[in-house]
Formats: C-alpha cells, structure tokens, sequence
C-alpha cells in the first residue's frame, strides 16, 4: 500500500521536497491546478512519475445538487473539467462527495436521502462521466453519514443503478460509521465494506473516531491511533486489494498530529508485516 497526506507547497518542486520529507509515495493533487494549466498539469505528472509518486486523486469538490440551479450547473461544469484533469495525467481517481439540498455544499438536509435526489445523483453521474468518456481514470464518491452513499448498500445501489464502468469507489469508512453499534462494530463493518465493495474501490481516506461522553451520540474525527477504528483490520484489508492502493490522511488539524498518524500507521504496518511503500525505496 501507499500512504499519503496534505502538504503545503506553491510549487511542484516544493510539492515533491515536501512528500519526500514525509515519506508519501501518494498524494492528491494540488488544488490549484485547473483545467486550463496544461502546462503545469504536465510539471506535477512529471515530477510525481520521476519520484515514484502516485496522483491519488484529483478533488472536485462542489455541490451538484444544489437548489441554485447556477451552482448546480457550474459543479457539473468544474467536476467534468476535474474529471478530464484526472484522466490526463493519470491520477487514480477524481473524487466529490455526491451533494446536498442543504445551503451548505456538504451539509445534512432532509431532502439528501430521498428517492428523488438518489436519482437525481445517479443522473448527475452519469452527466459528468459521458461528457468526458474517460478511459484510465474513474468519478468517485467520498461516503457521508447524511447523504448518499451513506453505506455499503447504498454504494453498491448507486455503482448500479449510474452503471457506468468509470464510476468507482473512493473508501472513507469512517464517514459511514454513524452509530454507537456501527461504532464498537467497526472491525466487522471494515471486513463488509472491503469484501463488498473491495473491486471498487481506488482510493481510501485514513483517519479515526472517537466517541465522546457528552450528550447526545457524539462521534469526532481524530488522527489514527486515537480512535477507535481497528486499525489492524483496515491495513490488512486495504493490503489485500493492491500493493499500491493510495491511503490518504485528511481532515487533521495540526501538523504533528498528521506525523502521528502516519508513524502509527507505520508501526501497526510494520506488526503486521505489510509493507508501505517508501520513496527512499523503488
């Protein structure tokens, strides 16, 4: 497998100084390079192929179920140019989340889990992928606890019903553990989420979760290690899907706590006898 994670870099030589520094042999493309930057889609492919760098993802994050029709249209717009991005230079995946009905892009709403809005997705979808025809890469969807896919059923629903070979899986599991039995169960819903949806998946997402004891249920992201995710069974099943399937920490607040994260994961590695890919290694 490969591990990966956010660096701050202007440039793509930065990008790489920084990777190397950390030990990333994945990382999600900057976002700063768009569509229309050939030229500097060209440098970051380069210098990531050079390296021995894989491009995880390319991120289109926007709402394309926005009520304001504008907003909905310019999404689809900016995930179809994401999405070609992606295919040029050969990233693993270009990943949104599906949307929301609420004001806020990535938000709970009432109307996110109607029948109307899953077809409203599997539609918008397929929109995104048939403009651009990909061949290499493929549209994914990160999970949300309050929108669709919100677990393994309504993936392999959605995987369906789009039925588009380009669609594909981008695996965050902590964003659909949702429950305090999903919660202590979390090591038999990680074997579920790999044995089903294992052929999927293109890229996964590292973090951990941690329930506290204030009322009501309130589950919060923290770094790997300081949660409760059994990490043992994550790594071992991510293992088994590619040699060089890109696991990528996000959503962390602090440098040290990325370096925290990465070095648990290491060790837990090392236990199990699953090798991380090292830049200092081809």
């Amino acid at each position: 497998m490969r591990l990966g994670g956010p660096v701050q870099a202007a440039d793509p030589d930065q990008w790489i100084k920084q990777l190397i520094e950390h030990d990333y042999t994945c990382a999600a493309l900057p976002k700063n390079v768009g569509i229309a930057q050939k030229e500097l889609q060209d440098t970051y492919q380069q210098a990531a192929k050079s390296t021995g760098i894989v491009i995880a993802e390319v991120g289109a994050w926007s709402n394309p179920l926005s009520m304001d029709e504008e907003v909905r249209e310019q999404a689809i717009q900016y995930c179809q140019e994401q999405l070609q991005v992606a295919e040029r230079i050969g990233a693993c995946c270009c990943v949104n989340i599906a949307g929301s009905k609420s004001t806020k892009w990535d938000g709970p709403h009432p109307d996110n889990i109607t029948e109307d809005t899953f077809a409203l997705i599997v539609d918008t979808i397929r929109t995104i992928i048939d403009a651009v025809k990909p061949k290499h890469t493929f549209y994914t969807l990160e999970p949300m606890p309050w929108m669709y896919p919100y677990d393994v059923d309504s993936y392999l629903r959605l995987i369906a019903a789009i039925d588009r070979p380009q669609f594909a899986v981008h695996l965050d599991p902590m964003n659909m553990i949702s429950s305090v039995e999903r919660y202590y169960a979390n090591a038999e819903f990680l074997r579920d989420c790999f044995k089903r949806l294992g052929p999927y998946i293109k890229s996964c997402h590292a973090k951990d979760i941690v329930l506290r004891d204030h009322l009501t249920v309130h589950l919060e992201e923290t770094w790997p290690g300081n949660g409760r995710l059994d990490y043992k069974v994550f790594l071992n099943e991510v293992n088994k899907l590619s040699s060089d399937m890109p696991v990528l920490l996000e959503h962390l607040q602090k440098d040290d706590e990325y370096k925290q994260g990465a070095e648990y994961i290491r060790q837990l590695a090392r236990q199990e006898n699953i090798t991380i890919k090292s830049v200092h290694s081809k």
